[in-house]
């Protein structure tokens, strides 16, 4: 397949050329205006799936919904248009968390994910892939400090079920500094000469929130880094980057949403810098698609106040609100649970339950309260219960405090949320975000390492939030996993785990109500939805185009689903070329 990503300044030039094979496009390309007809045209709107004939689009939104005879009256005489061949097309999706800047990062950086999405499966293959990129990315390297780096490791799926040391990086390198991101992007591995440069030495205590593990019965760090500790890491290597590279990293970022039919995405955890920078991309028209920014509030609360949250986009691209982390990953025995790990990590005992991110429940509650005060959305981090609880304490204080409003605050994993809980996001207006693409990347390792058979069972309980008349959202948390939207429709749908295995039957839920939480529901959550998530006649018309349709096909084949096109306010942005 031959794949391209179409900035803007081309799409004039391109908009001349057909979608290749699958998709025809009669009439010159002078026109904004275009009908697409002939194919599965899905509106989202509703609780069931209803279906158009055509769809007529003219600067940039959507003019009309319904017959082709109709739409052909209402266009004018040089409307382009598209025959989708049988092709399906529906609201492009929009992604409810992720972290655009680091999937420009992962692109840049040694690719250490397992299958099937790299080739990873024990240490030995680890340090090769390191080796192998470090001799082809010199002047990577060179831009990032001198600092050989890697990201998605699992140690749930190396061969040794053991996160890389120091000693094990040192095969790297013994005079460079090493790092390596765990997949959950709450862990990273890093060599000796790193450890030397971070000053993280036997003398160096573990930050609040965060873990620097050591060698068994010694104070000497052993090279693994969890939460905090990692955090800290990471912000002294990016401090130099250029910020020419900064602004690389960021559009390949941007490059792997488009060809996945995302167009408007998320930096979930921004600082300043970051924030700053998608400013200044979007200033000089750089981003094709919408980007939503959400800065942490722990670390950005003075920059927040300065400059505040807004609906309106400028130049394609808002500050949405604020980010708030209570715990960290399960995958990565991280994750603060009211009941134990079934297997704790080592060098914990078996009363091991993880733990949050900050411990004050009072510092959180200030945080929440600020935020309502402000006017700012809140977007919390919590993967366990107690996490869980935590916010929702700070959620029913703040609340108190100053009254009730329309917040659409969101509960950002929810993975082990427990039914009370969930009643309790209904009674204050909280909107989960639900990670089902755990239950194929790491529901086997669930039930197996974390939480045993029935806690792994409820991960991400889609089902049960639906019977609870929950609506709410799914995300990918890229770069954790990539950012594939067909992926992530597939494991809301089937729970399907890497042996093959349903994890939580009763929590399946249908392909369209799946959708929904890719496109209507998730422009409910960014208080978008009077402008996207359905095809309705004055929304943006912001597009995708798939090759086949995931209502009618059998539903373990809807991971095999490509994106053919996507489009963004009526301008093609991405189509997938040959066969």
């Amino acid at each position: 397949m031959n794949l391209k990503y179409i900035p803007k300044a081309s799409l004039a030039t391109f908009m001349l050329i057909a979608l290749s094979g699958c998709i025809t496009v009669k009439a010159p390309q002078t026109t904004t205006e275009k009908l697409f007809y002939d194919g599965s045209i899905l509106t989202m709107e509703g609780m069931q799936p209803k279906y158009a004939e055509a769809l007529l689009v003219r600067d940039g939104k959507i003019v009309f919904v319904g017959s082709k005879q109709q739409a052909e009256r209402l266009a004018n005489a040089q409307v382009q248009y598209i025959n989708l061949n049988n092709k399906t097309l529906l609201p492009s999706f929009i992604d409810a968390h992720s972290h655009v800047n680091m999937v420009g990062f992962h692109q840049m950086v040694a690719n250490l994910y397992p299958m099937p999405d790299g080739s990873v499966s024990d240490i030995n293959s680890l340090v090769n892939v390191m080796n192998t990129w470090k001799t082809q990315n010199p002047t990577v390297i060179k831009t990032m400090g001198g600092w050989i780096l890697g990201n998605g490791y699992d140690d749930a799926q190396l061969s040794e079920q053991r996160h890389p040391t120091a000693t094990d990086l040192d095969r790297v390198s013994k005079d460079q500094p090493v790092m390596i991101l765990h997949q959950s992007g709450h862990l990273a591995s890093v060599n000796h000469k790193a450890l030397e440069l971070l000053n993280f030495n036997q003398n160096t205590p573990n930050p609040e929130g965060g873990v620097i593990r050591r060698e068994a019965n010694s104070n000497i760090p052993n090279g693994v880094l969890e939460e905090s500790a990692l955090f800290t890491a990471i912000g002294s290597i990016f401090k130099d980057v250029p910020p020419q590279v900064m602004f690389q990293i960021a559009q390949k970022g941007i490059d792997a949403y488009v060809k996945n039919g995302f167009t408007t995405v998320q930096e979930g955890r921004a600082d300043q810098g970051t924030t700053e920078m998608w400013h200044a991309l979007a200033k000089q028209n750089q981003l094709p698609i919408d980007v939503v920014s959400y800065p942490d509030i722990t670390t950005s609360q003075e920059y927040m106040l300065k400059q505040g949250s807004r609906r309106q986009y400028d130049h394609h691209f808002r500050i949405g609100g604020v980010k708030i982390s209570l715990d960290g990953s399960p995958q990565g025995k991280t994750a603060w649970l009211t009941q134990p790990y079934l297997v704790p990590p080592e060098g914990k005992d078996k009363s091991y339950k993880g733990y949050p991110a900050i411990k004050d429940n009072q510092q959180v509650n200030q945080y929440i309260n600020l935020a309502f005060k402000q006017g700012w959305q809140v977007l919390a981090h919590a993967n366990g219960d107690a996490a869980i609880d935590q916010f929702i304490g700070a959620v029913k204080d703040a609340t108190a405090k100053q009254g009730k409003a329309d917040r659409r605050s969101v509960l950002i994993h929810s993975q082990t949320i427990r039914d009370d809980q969930l009643d309790q996001l209904k009674a204050l207006d909280i909107i989960p975000s639900f990670f089902s693409l755990h239950t194929f990347y790491w529901g086997d390792w669930h039930r197996q390492q974390t939480l045993g058979e029935v806690r792994a069972a409820r991960i991400s309980p889609t089902a049960t939030a639906l019977k609870k008349q929950l609506i709410f959202t799914e995300h990918h948390d890229a770069p954790v996993v990539p950012p594939n939207s067909l992926m992530m429709l597939d494991a809301t749908v089937n729970r399907v785990t890497r042996s093959d295995d349903v994890l939580g039957a009763d929590e399946r839920i249908s392909p369209y109500l799946a959708l929904k939480s890719m496109t209507d529901w998730a422009a409910y959550q960014y208080f978008e939805d009077q402008h996207k998530g359905t095809l309705t006649q004055g929304k943006l018309a912001d597009l995708v185009i798939l090759d086949q349709n995931p209502l009618t096909i059998p539903s373990r084949e809807i991971k095999n689903i490509q994106v053919l096109a996507t489009y963004k306010e009526g301008n093609l942005i991405y189509q997938k070329l040959g066969k």
